[in-house]
């Protein structure tokens, strides 16, 4: 890319685990400065004692630079508080109040930085009966309505990835953009607070209208199946291939072209849309037979030249090596076992690269210090545990990779 669109923006992040992590990830895709404020040592738990070798840690971090400072001392805050105005965006996802407690509030910040977008991420939002909660993915997943959705009714179970920590990252990237673009018109920062019970709103807003549709019933895995025509189905060769008809009839009687099968069209249980909803469970268990009959790569065949929507069933590992997969760049090539995933945007035709070094706890914590303090108080601040730098003798994963 000539220009990442954010390579004028610094974010400082106060960030554990994903939903903070990955929204200041894709910031940093976009050009964004961003440094992670980290506890000495260790640094934030996702490392998991792996420091910058950890493939979870590096998927949501790479990119990034490391501050470790310890904020439990007044001096590791006072240095906090003198770059803080030196950074556009400041992002939090600890439970609510703690960062003020430690004295670095949005009312403080935004003093020292009018123009601040003072970023909190919260499991349940700063007030009401859930406020001080612990949230984690699967938490988010549960009162959110997510796990009841995608189980069936009366069997809830757990889903199989994060989808509330990713859908709340996205959601806070997309805030702090919004706000970004407002300070550029009003020259005023924000206090920007978003929550993980909100953000799965995103996810789940079809749900919430079918939940009214139904007159209040609460929709499980099925109930969409009906008014989306979609249809999951073991094909003879044991693949899977997935049909979305929804309402439109011409893809009705392209399926029966494809499956050779246009009895159905005057069957008074299918001829129209709103029959094959009412009977949706009945055309299920025909079309699932039908495909039974023939292996996956000679459905795939008909079901193209009949124009008919469908899609194979993948795995990541489907997914991951499948041609448009590759065409679309969604990941960079494979660095030391791990391909890292790049933002879901082009900018005049070129996906932003992720491929920076992961960084080591601590790794930057004396250029960033030296921005505002001269060299012999950041040596005292190192020799006082108040700052924290990484072994600079040892090499990251991405440059053991590139040496090897």
């Amino acid at each position: 890319m000539r220009r990442k669109p954010l390579q004028n923006i610094r974010v400082l992040e106060f960030g554990g685990y994903i939903s903070a992590p990955y929204a200041s990830s894709l910031l940093a895709a976009l050009g964004a400065d961003v440094v992670k404020v980290e506890r000495p040592g260790t640094g934030e738990d996702f490392r998991r004692a792996q420091d910058d070798r950890s493939p979870y840690f590096r998927q949501y971090n790479a990119g990034k630079r490391s501050f470790a400072v310890d904020l439990k001392d007044p001096r590791g805050v006072e240095l906090v508080k003198e770059v803080l105005p030196r950074f556009d965006v400041l992002l939090e996802n600890l439970r609510p109040g703690k960062l003020a407690a430690l004295g670095l509030g949005p009312d403080v910040c935004r003093e020292l930085r009018p123009d601040l977008v003072y970023t909190s991420v919260t499991g349940f939002g700063d007030g009401g009966p859930l406020r001080a909660r612990a949230a984690y993915d699967s938490i988010g997943q549960a009162v959110g309505g997510i796990y009841s959705i995608l189980s069936d009714a009366g069997s809830a179970q757990i889903s199989g990835t994060c989808l509330a920590d990713l859908v709340t990252g996205l959601s806070t990237a997309t805030g702090i953009l919004a706000a970004l673009v407002g300070r550029a018109d009003s020259g005023l920062g924000e206090h920007l607070q978003t929550s993980m019970m909100e953000a799965v709103s995103t996810v789940t807003i079809d749900a919430i209208t079918q939940f009214f549709d139904d007159g209040h019933t609460d929709p499980a895995r099925q109930s969409r199946h009906p008014q989306a025509q979609n249809f999951c189905l073991k094909t003879a060769s044991g693949e899977d291939i997935t049909l979305h008809l929804s309402s439109s009839q011409k893809f009705w009687l392209a399926l029966l072209e494809a499956m050779g099968r246009h009895d159905l069209a005057d069957d008074p249980r299918f001829v129209t849309y709103a029959r094959r909803w009412d009977n949706y469970f009945e055309l299920a268990e025909i079309v699932q037979a039908e495909f039974l009959r023939k292996p996956a790569r000679e459905w795939e065949k008909l079901l193209s030249e009949a124009d008919v929507p469908f899609a194979p069933v993948l795995g990541m590992g489907g997914y991951l090596s499948h041609p448009q997969t590759e065409w679309l760049e969604v990941t960079e090539p494979e660095t030391d076992g791990l391909a890292l995933v790049r933002p879901p945007w082009r900018f005049s035709g070129a996906r932003p690269e992720r491929g920076r070094v992961t960084p080591r706890v601590g790794q930057h914590s004396r250029e960033i210090a030296a921005e505002v303090c001269g060299e012999s108080r950041v040596d005292a601040l190192v020799a006082a545990g108040v700052l924290f730098t990484a072994d600079t003798s040892e090499t990251s994963a991405a440059e053991r990779e590139t040496h090897a």
